[in-house]
């Protein structure tokens, strides 16, 4: 998202450690509690079995590798913030389970060849600088006959958190231009599944098949609801409506608030979706 030439300085300010530690909590809070289904469903497209190895790349506060954990997989949590490594560490020790976590860079894992039954990212290697290289070096530590898998946001036109978010944010920016298409931000490099069967493909991966008909789902029962958790699953969002003056923030918030009433009836939460691209090969 970008609302002028500076768009580019923006990307590459919250393309940092950093910048995903300071959004660690509320990424914990808002944000990862509604990947579980999901999680599960790719991890039992890649055939995670009780006792393999798993192998979490990007891996954020767990939204993958805890459910990974859970099933009885011996886990290796890597991202590349610390913050979010800890969390993820609270938690397995709060529930008792086989897994560990490095701090590492998914361009460059510091971890053996083929070391892996099955090898994942979700919603992590959809955003590094260079995927093709992280999907190599995640091809590179799986074993031969291994899966990897990779879950990443399908078309953005049609995450409606976003576009409502983007809608809001007009209302007091009517000059904001919303996403750029060409190319497009990291988060939908592999929006296209066809894009996402490719890259599994040249990185060496053989069987590769491209889910596409699961979504994620978003409750929320107000337009703070909505500005916590977008503000929690990106660092970009925070650095734009840091720009915005106080009562900026608050109109767009009271915006919100209307289109979630409009959605839902004003009656319970309202559930906006986002589509999903989940792919799964063997290496």
């Amino acid at each position: 998202m970008g609302t002028d030439a500076g768009t580019t300085g923006t990307r590459h300010e919250v393309s940092t450690p950093e910048a995903w530690d300071a959004i660690a909590a509320g990424y914990d809070e808002f944000v990862a509690p509604g990947e579980a289904q999901f999680a599960h469903a790719g991890l039992a497209l890649a055939g995670l079995a009780p006792g393999d190895r798993f192998l979490d790349v990007a891996a954020g506060t767990g939204g993958l590798s805890l459910p990974a954990a859970r099933l009885g997989a011996r886990v290796l949590a890597t991202d590349w913030s610390p913050v979010m490594q800890e969390r993820f560490r609270a938690r397995v020790r709060e529930e008792g389970l086989d897994a560990e976590a490095r701090v590492m860079d998914a361009h460059a894992l510091d971890v053996e060849d083929d070391g892996f039954d099955v090898t994942g990212s979700q919603f992590g290697v959809m955003l590094v600088p260079d995927q093709p290289v992280a999907l190599r070096e995640m091809v590179r530590v799986t074993r031969p006959g291994g899966r990897v898998l990779l879950i990443a946001y399908g078309s953005p036109a049609e995450f409606e958190a976003l576009q409502l978010f983007i809608a809001a944010l007009r209302v007091v920016l009517p000059g904001f231009e919303g996403l750029p298409e060409d190319p497009p931000p990291p988060e939908f490099q592999v929006a296209d599944p066809d894009v996402l069967r490719r890259r599994l493909t040249d990185a060496g991966l053989r069987d590769v098949s491209v889910e596409t008909t699961l979504q994620e789902r978003i409750e929320v029962r107000s337009g703070q609801d909505l500005w916590n958790w977008m503000l929690g699953s990106n660092p970009i969002t925070g650095a734009i409506v840091g720009d915005l003056t106080a009562d900026q923030q608050a109109t767009v918030r009271k915006v919100l608030d209307g289109m979630i009433r409009d959605r839902s009836g004003g009656t319970g939460p309202a559930v906006l979706t986002a589509p999903l691209n989940i792919g799964v090969g063997t290496a």
